[in-house]
């Protein structure tokens, strides 16, 4: 196989279908389906992307947003409504700057993606596990996959693999730091992984618990810090309160106040 594209998500696909124009390509998908982690984004939506400027998709990047400068380029977001116009899937944009499928179906992205793979006659596996990612004398060979229902284990060669795994925030759709733990045994570098995205764990015993399903919008959060006047962070969005809760730690001093836009 020329090459292989390890994970089923909306990179790997993409990926896919940008090699599949030109090479064979092998999607290897470790889950029952594809696109566990894209259909349940946006609360089932799909926030595809935004309609602002690359250089603010820069600017909000923590770190070196620069880095991705030519990616961004090479594939901006009017790219990618083009693409999945072209595909059938109408977009519309709301408060925010924000693009959703006009559908409110985040299936009808995912079923773009897929048509488009079929189309540049990629192949795409589901219940493939890869173990080990081969490399001989520095160059990559091939794979060791591992079918999740057999538990069969085969050897696929082939020396060109994309690996599109994702991070590890949601375990429930596949998304366990598979990638990390196959670029470490390859001799890559893996610095501490941290949370970027996280939910608000609440003290109060009953609140979450009496407002569980409340949805707000219009909401601004603020960040203060004992003894100092001026929030050290702050942002507008949406909220919504789950049933889960915490007590809080001796050693978490912050608190947030969460006020409703006028």
């Amino acid at each position: 196989m020329q090459v292989v594209v390890i994970g089923g998500g909306p990179a790997g696909l993409m990926a896919a279908i940008e090699a599949g124009k030109e090479n064979d390509v092998l999607v290897l998908e470790k889950e029952e389906t594809y696109g566990k982690k894209l259909k349940i984004t946006g609360k089932g939506r799909c926030n595809i992307t935004s309609s602002l400027p690359i250089s603010e998709f820069i600017s909000n990047i923590p770190g070196n947003g620069t880095f991705l400068y030519s990616a961004f380029k090479n594939f901006t977001n009017e790219d990618m409504i083009k693409f999945l116009k072209e595909e059938g899937v109408e977009v519309k944009e709301e408060r925010g700057n924000r693009i959703f499928p006009a559908s409110d179906k985040s299936d009808d992205v995912l079923q773009a993606l897929l048509r488009k793979c079929k189309k540049e006659q990629v192949i795409l596996k589901t219940n493939k596990k890869v173990i080990e990612i081969l490399s001989k004398d520095d160059t990559v060979i091939g794979l060791k996959v591992e079918d999740t229902i057999t538990k069969k284990q085969e050897i696929i060669n082939s020396k060109k693999i994309i690996l599109a795994t994702g991070g590890k925030s949601y375990s429930a759709t596949g998304s366990t730091g598979d990638g990390y733990i196959l670029a470490k045994k390859l001799g890559h570098t893996i610095v501490k992984i941290m949370p970027s995205l996280v939910p608000l764990e609440c003290y109060e015993k009953n609140l979450c618990r009496q407002t569980q399903g409340l949805s707000l919008k219009n909401v601004k959060i603020e960040f203060v810090k004992q003894g100092i006047k001026k929030p050290i962070y702050e942002d507008f969005g949406e909220m919504v309160f789950t049933h889960f809760r915490c007590v809080r730690a001796n050693y978490f001093k912050w608190f947030c106040s969460f006020t409703k836009s006028i």
